[in-house]
């Protein structure tokens, strides 16, 4: 069990609440945001002492899954943050030793049978590590480039320092940076030894001020599902479906890019196919 940070989850989280928001009356002024601790106790069905050990890092025990599930009700939280709370308390099925990095083969095959489709596989720390041609011919060569920086979190936040060129030209850069902070949250209490993981968030949060502001608000949720429009040199605007496929067994993601058969954007993305290291040269 991580005290330290389900004290502060918690805490983030009933302090984003109002009391109309969980039918309780406002009362008169309060001199701190959010709920106050015995409010929340109520609500769970638990004693206030042991919620606020709870908040503080203090609890001497895990707290059952009923506890944490009252807790979860309580703060209105959801899925994904229940999930989160789980892990947090230890509760959840612990991932042990490091991020898995080797693809499967039959994964590694099945990205080189899309020729219509850029797909790449992404670890949990968001480090590109397989992709496809195509992929390639979108986004960039990622044959010769280092681990570090195949790494989609570090492009988002330290790639650049214009705001005006976001990576690869994507339209949503604001909400991918945002995920990406959330789902490294998930991923650095599921993997609190990995020193990739904890060295990639301290790297985030000292060299980027955007990253550890984010980071401080402790949200967390699934992946969004999204259409994403890619700016390239070559063929202009690519607007694509982005739909990624959890790897359950190795906490990966496959991530596929594709366009409605028949669109301008499908034959950019045929254009690219044939375009090949040109394509990719040009690519931001």
């Amino acid at each position: 069990m991580d005290k330290q940070e389900l004290g502060a989850f918690l805490r983030s989280r009933r302090e984003r609440l109002q009391p109309q928001d969980v039918g309780l009356p406002s009362g008169p002024r309060r001199r701190t945001p959010g709920l106050r601790r015995e409010e929340v106790a109520v609500l769970a069905h638990i004693s206030t002492e042991y919620y606020v050990r709870l908040e503080q890092g203090r609890a001497a025990s895990r707290p059952s899954g009923e506890v944490l599930a009252g807790i979860a009700g309580a703060l209105r939280l959801t899925d994904a943050e229940s999930d989160h709370l789980h892990t947090l308390a230890g509760t959840a099925p612990a991932k042990t030793g490091l991020l898995q990095r080797e693809v499967r083969p039959s994964i590694l095959a099945l990205l080189e049978r899309l020729p219509q489709t850029a797909g790449i596989v992404v670890s949990a720390a968001f480090e590109v590590l397989a992709w496809n041609d195509l992929a390639a011919a979108l986004m960039e060569d990622f044959a010769v480039l280092t681990p570090d920086e195949r790494n989609l979190a570090r492009k988002a936040f330290l790639g650049s320092s214009r705001p005006e060129a976001p990576m690869y030209g994507i339209s949503d850069a604001a909400e991918f940076r945002l995920n990406v902070v959330m789902q490294l949250r998930s991923t650095i209490a599921r993997y609190p030894t990995d020193p990739t993981v904890t060295g990639l968030v301290d790297d985030l949060r000292d060299g980027s001020p955007d990253f550890a502001r984010l980071w401080e608000r402790r949200e967390v949720r699934g992946a969004p599902v999204l259409t994403k429009t890619f700016r390239h040199r070559a063929v202009g605007e690519v607007r694509v479906d982005c739909d990624g496929l959890a790897l359950e067994d190795s906490d990966q993601h496959l991530v596929l890019y594709s366009a409605p058969i028949g669109s301008p954007s499908a034959d950019a993305l045929a254009l690219l196919n044939i375009l090949g290291s040109e394509a990719r040269s040009s690519a931001r």
